[in-house]
């Protein structure tokens, strides 16, 4: 019982040795940001809080549960059988007056606009986990890579969690960026990866920073949580949004349903294009994901003439087919005759275009 006790204790320090020390756990604020993060508003009792209650799991489930069904659950169809279809767009070639948009899977994704380089939460490692081959992308859905970024002029970041603020793919990106907009607290990470704090702009909810004279980004709520080990919400989730002197867009991050989404709309409203979650969603944390039914009514609230969903078709995080939410959005959005932007991975979507039109690419995976 000695010997056992001995490793148990063992294995106990190791793990914890290794989530304190292992940089991809990323860092803490600074002395300078722990005290603006102890001034908002939304930072409560040691943490940063919801605009309403939301429990990260709905009431009856259990964290034993939600973990048993994920490692064995069997979902039919929850990866694809063949590789998810990509076009390689050298982003490097396209001329800054084009506005343009590229998706590459999951919630990454790059926009120009009036002359500048966006990047919104990259994740090119192929991961989205801390241990390398335990969330692995599709074949197919990693094919773009840092190499192919052409040099960044705002990187955003919604939130820390590893499917959007990815550890490998932020410090190869470190020298091509010029300025990272991110949450409160967020810098931490960022910071012990080697960025500059100089190059770090965090911001609460509803702070605004004009990014150049002719571009606006708004850090707006979202539903959601934050945190990389075992410490829960001491950095805070944004959704964005994004004006410029000919458009506004509305850029979700993670996010259940919720008042914000009708605030947002009021506020800054209407927009040419919301780009909302859609995927991974499950009635167990239906609380900080949107579910199916919920996704035009956010629509509906933000006022937006298009909706392009993201956060699916990349890895497998929930228990759904992996074809399923587009399945269902685009069934609900020919319904309600809501324009919906479904490019392939590399596609070139216009922002300029708003008839442009789109395959349901993934009807050809079987």
């Amino acid at each position: 019982m000695l010997y056992i006790l001995i490793l148990l204790i063992s294995l106990t320090l190791v793990v914890l040795g290794f989530l304190y020390f292992a940089p991809v756990f990323g860092g803490s604020p600074s002395a300078t940001s722990l005290a603006r993060i102890k001034t908002s508003p939304n930072f409560k009792k040691g943490a940063f809080q919801n605009q309403v209650n939301t429990p990260a799991l709905t009431e009856g489930t259990s964290y034993v549960q939600a973990f048993y069904e994920f490692l064995f659950k069997k979902v039919e169809n929850g990866t694809p059988t063949q590789a998810i279809p990509h076009i390689k767009t050298d982003l490097k070639s396209i001329p800054l007056e084009k506005e343009v948009l590229i998706w590459f899977g999951h919630s990454s994704y790059y926009m120009q606009l009036a002359g500048k380089r966006i990047l919104v939460d990259p994740v090119f490692s192929g991961n989205a986990s801390p241990i390398a081959g335990t969330t692995e992308a599709f074949d197919g859905a990693n094919s773009y890579q840092v190499e192919d970024m052409p040099p960044i002029d705002y990187l955003l970041i919604s939130h820390d969690h590893y499917d959007h603020l990815d550890y490998q793919t932020i410090i190869a990106l470190k020298d091509r960026v010029n300025l990272v907009v991110t949450g409160l607290g967020v810098a931490g990470h960022l910071e012990r990866w080697g960025y500059e704090s100089k190059k770090i702009v965090e911001k609460d909810w509803y702070e605004s920073i004009q990014l150049d004279k002719e571009i606006q980004l708004i850090a707006t709520p979202g539903r959601h949580f934050s945190g990389r080990g075992f410490r829960r919400n001491k950095s805070l989730w944004l959704s964005f949004v994004l004006l410029t002197k000919k458009h506004k867009y509305f850029l979700g991050g993670d996010s259940g349903y919720g008042p914000h989404f009708d605030q947002i709309g009021r506020k800054y409203g209407p927009f040419d294009l919301a780009i909302i979650e859609n995927g991974q969603y499950d009635k167990k944390w239906a609380n900080i994901h949107l579910l199916p039914h919920e996704q035009m009514q956010v629509v509906k609230d933000l006022n937006a003439a298009k909706v392009m969903p993201v956060h699916s078709s990349k890895f497998k995080l929930s228990q759904h087919a992996w074809d399923e939410p587009l399945r269902k959005i685009a069934a609900a959005a020919k319904a309600q005759n809501i324009p919906l932007v479904t490019p392939i991975i590399g596609e070139i979507v216009d922002l300029n275009q708003y008839n442009q039109p789109f395959t349901a690419w993934w009807e050809q995976l079987k």
